[in-house]
């Protein structure tokens, strides 16, 4: 099965649910967290980095769990239109 490219959007959709993970972990460590949500460090990096713009729902579930984020909140501020998706997490 091939795989379709990731459109522009996608992948900045990608970016800003790697950069709202980043800003949730704060200090904690990427191993840390990872561990809690029971992903690997490497799969967590790769989210937080934009490299796995499109990952799966259960990683993304035990992600939002382990940083005590909302699966609701996370949709709205990842949503094209949400804009800055940091203002959409603090509404």
């Amino acid at each position: 099965m091939v795989r379709v490219p990731l459109t522009p959007q996608e992948r900045e959709r990608g970016e800003r649910f790697g950069a709202m993970l980043r800003e949730a972990r704060g200090d904690r460590s990427m191993v840390d967290v990872a561990a809690a949500a029971g992903v690997s460090a490497e799969t967590l990096r790769k989210i937080e980095t934009g490299r796995a713009p499109t990952p799966a729902f259960f990683t993304v579930a035990a992600l939002a769990h382990a940083l005590h984020l909302s699966l609701d909140d996370l949709a709205v501020a990842c949503a094209e239109d949400s804009g800055d998706g940091e203002q959409a997490l603090s509404a």
